[in-house]
């Protein structure tokens, strides 16, 4: 379910001492190089380490172009052997109703796709996360958690393709508008029901004890807006080494949530500036803003495959038994060009989300005041975030500020605060 989610709603919402002497010291007034400063933070990291985040995160532009490939083999599979028809023919000979139809329809397709894409599943999600160290988990219990993912696609996917193909078949000429309101709706849902629901399927969620974390977290909430009473967290590194925290949910599922990995390897400065940009996208209604975006490119989507559909079926599946955008044996190219879709769109769902990310660091800063904390943390995700990309790197491939823009950004915020810091360690 975490990856449908990310396929179908591309959120990101989860989630920095100089060295030696000058470390935490504010320097004097009119001395301060943000440059120097941000150059000298990125130097922490050695060589070896600095290659190691590179290949990691350059490997993942591969990997979205192995993943597109794959998708558009497993459909080509599913088509052309006349698998996806066969398994409508199936759903059709057990009922005449056609809820039911597309309930076993798409159980037997997510069954088989997962099969299908286990190879690169496994390599990607369990032994490349090993080989760079950043996965925690044995084989079993990570294969637990894709059995989990499994069934909870088995469950969910029929809520979003039921009333999807019921608008293809009853709105043959509206359907892609219709279509968009049913993803965004879907959308939301997920969103409200994931905290309460679906993470802890995977993770185990407590209320913080530590008074001295959780007060000051709880202290930024109140003044921030944030109608809460508790912060809780979850055993994250029974899974991964990295460190992650957010504001999740959706009105009265709304919740503070950071892990252990962010407990047991950040200081208290580091934890506070993390929830004050989590809580930044709350505060900037970044969710909202969201729901907004992913709506407008469902629809640019659903006009996308209102064109390619057909054409596709014309050129190449004569062989296929489809009829139409209607028919459920069609879903394995439905989902193809929809990847193909999102594919295209990655630079702009990318600058969208960035842009976002940028604004919750700034609140961050303003709100907890800690730029040193901040660079601290930009380092700690460098251990899987190339550091410092070029300028239309970055804009193709991260959703995410780069290490050396947040450093940056926090620097320069230090620089023009630095008269206040010297005020407060006067005080």
């Amino acid at each position: 379910m975490r990856k449908l989610s990310s396929w179908l709603l591309i959120l990101g919402f989860v989630g920095l001492a100089l060295p030696g002497a000058a470390a935490g010291q504010p320097a004097p007034a009119g001395t301060f190089d943000v440059e120097a400063a941000t150059d000298a933070y990125l130097a922490r990291l050695t060589t070896e380490e600095r290659e190691r985040s590179d290949a990691y995160f350059e490997g993942g532009y591969w990997l979205q172009l192995w993943g597109i490939l794959y998708t558009l083999g497993v459909a080509w599979l599913l088509l052309g052997t006349g698998l996806s028809a066969r398994m409508r023919d199936l759903a059709e000979r057990l009922t005449r109703r056609r809820p039911l139809q597309t309930v076993l329809y798409s159980a037997q397709y997510i069954v088989t796709a997962t099969i299908l894409f286990f190879p690169l599943t496994v390599f990607q999600g369990f032994f490349r996360e090993h080989q760079y160290g950043l996965a925690t988990q044995t084989f079993l219990p990570w294969l637990r958690d894709q059995a989990v993912d499994l069934g909870l696609a088995v469950i969910l996917f029929p809520l979003l393709l039921i009333p999807l193909y019921g608008v293809f078949r009853k709105a043959p000429k509206t359907w892609w508008i219709w279509g968009s309101v049913i993803g965004v709706t879907f959308m939301v849902f997920v969103i409200l029901i994931a905290p309460v629901y679906i993470d802890p399927l995977f993770n185990t969620y407590v209320p913080l004890e530590d008074e001295s974390v959780k007060d000051p977290i709880l202290s930024m909430a109140r003044a921030n807006g944030i109608d809460v009473d508790n912060v809780y967290q979850f055993d994250a590194s029974r899974q991964t080494t990295r460190v992650s925290a957010n504001v999740s949910g959706f009105l009265s599922t709304m919740a503070i949530r950071l892990n252990d990995n962010l407990l047991n390897r950040c200081s208290l400065e580091e934890i506070r500036i993390v929830m004050a940009h989590e809580m930044g996208h709350y505060v900037l209604n970044h969710m909202y803003e969201m729901v907004i975006y992913i709506g407008v490119i469902l629809v640019l989507g659903f006009v996308f495959i209102r064109w390619s559909f057909d054409w596709v079926l014309d050129r190449w599946g004569k062989g296929w038994s489809v009829s139409g955008i209607g028919d459920l044996a069609g879903m394995p190219l439905l989902a193809a060009l929809f990847a193909l879709f999102f594919l295209l769109m990655t630079p702009f769902l990318n600058t969208i989300i960035r842009v976002n990310e940028a604004e919750a660091d700034l609140f961050a800063l303003h709100g907890a005041g800690e730029p040193d904390a901040m660079a601290e943390v930009a380092l700690k995700l460098g251990e899987y975030r190339k550091l410092d990309p070029g300028p239309i790197e970055e804009w193709i491939f991260f959703d995410h500020p780069s290490g050396r823009s947040r450093i940056h950004m926090a620097m320069t915020w230090k620089a023009e605060h630095l008269d206040e810091e010297g005020e407060t360690a006067l005080e």
